[in-house]
């Protein structure tokens, strides 16, 4: 099937220079010294919404910890995601971890190159399973992710919604399309690398890009107001009381979050909805949902953390209690030097310069 805006487009031409573009300027990246199936698909999970400087230290300690799949599959969930602790976004550490026990299980611990069975592993949806096959196993399958649509939609013209899920499939024909079938490994990195340091989301270094004359948005001079994207939904806020409650033994309180949903089984310091609560009652309340009689002693701070759809303003206080054990499976009482062994969820792990050893 050949569309519309690649009827007159020299493919082959594009193809050539964005390779050797590409073979001259890639970044020297710790996941690309092979084509390591396991490595590839660490490193992809990795990279969801999160900066390549920002994973590079966490991808060697994490491979330097989980070497295999093997070492993966059999770890403690609560040691991979104290691996992953700063990430953010859990989910994909726990999907991570579930996929490669069934890669073990199913497959005797051999990354599956057959699309299906790839993409039948949580947490593989259609981009990571493209990257993977692509990147790893040097098949021609697309691997869309915002950078290839930004450059696409600029070299192509296209003018469709990049938020819709439709669009996205339009996005994957098109790349079948162009993709080297030769080096699609190269090909697909390649777009991925030009998104990234050429074709940015802002003021795109258009002078220094090496398939700019292929691109229609440039010879118009509209690359500036692609790709389309229609804007999120306004993020929610909630204010939150944190309490450190410490008792006489000068043990700290924590609380393991639920195993599902937002920040699943991280830990955190106790956390209060102070709008739903009221001030009067925060005490009180405490106690009926922890079994907890506590005294509240000083306010040490303040913090936000933002999320892709709602932001906690986070008001942290210190508290006294006299309690030293407790009956409610979710608390833990921990001296100040254990607490670097559970994972924290960012925002609380800054909440630990009020930690008094």
């Amino acid at each position: 099937m050949t569309y519309k805006n690649l009827q007159n487009f020299n493919k082959l031409a594009f193809q050539q220079r964005l390779l050797d573009w590409y073979q001259a300027n890639k970044r020297d990246l710790p996941w690309r010294k092979d084509q390591n199936p396991y490595k590839v698909w660490v490193s992809e999970i990795m990279l969801q919404q999160t900066k390549v400087d920002t994973v590079i230290p966490y991808f060697y300690r994490f491979i330097e910890k989980f070497p295999t799949v093997y070492k993966l599959a059999d770890a403690e969930p609560e040691d991979v995601l104290k691996a992953w602790e700063g990430l953010g976004y859990y989910s994909r550490a726990r999907n991570l971890q579930n996929a490669v026990r069934e890669v073990v299980a199913t497959y005797g611990g051999e990354i599956p190159s057959d699309p299906a069975e790839l993409g039948s592993l949580k947490g593989v949806g259609p981009y990571t399973k493209g990257a993977i096959l692509s990147i790893a196993f040097d098949q021609a399958e697309p691997a869309v992710d915002g950078n290839v649509m930004r450059v696409l939609s600029r070299i192509l013209k296209i003018e469709e919604d990049i938020a819709k899920a439709r669009t996205k499939k339009l996005f994957e024909s098109y790349v079948r399309e162009l993709i080297s079938e030769q080096d699609p490994s190269s090909f697909n990195q390649a777009v991925m690398e030009l998104g990234a340091l050429i074709c940015t989301p802002k003021s795109p270094a258009c002078p220094r890009c090496p398939v700019r004359e292929h691109c229609l948005a440039f010879s118009e001079g509209i690359e500036q107001e692609l790709p389309i994207k229609t804007k999120a939904k306004k993020q929610k806020t909630i204010p939150y009381v944190t309490l450190l409650i410490k008792n006489e033994k000068s043990e700290y309180i924590i609380e393991k979050r639920a195993n599902k949903g937002l920040l699943a089984d991280l830990w955190q310091f106790p956390m209060v909805p102070i709008n739903e609560i009221g001030w009067d009652h925060l005490e009180n309340w405490i106690y009926n949902e922890y079994g907890l009689d506590i005294k509240i002693s000083e306010k040490k701070g303040e913090l936000k953390h933002t999320f892709s759809h709602l932001i906690w303003e986070l008001e942290i206080y210190t508290a006294m209690t006299s309690h030293q054990q407790t009956d409610d499976e979710r608390l833990c009482f921990v001296e100040p030097e254990g607490l670097q062994a559970y994972p924290f969820p960012v925002s609380h792990q800054k909440m630990m310069q009020y930690i008094e050893e």
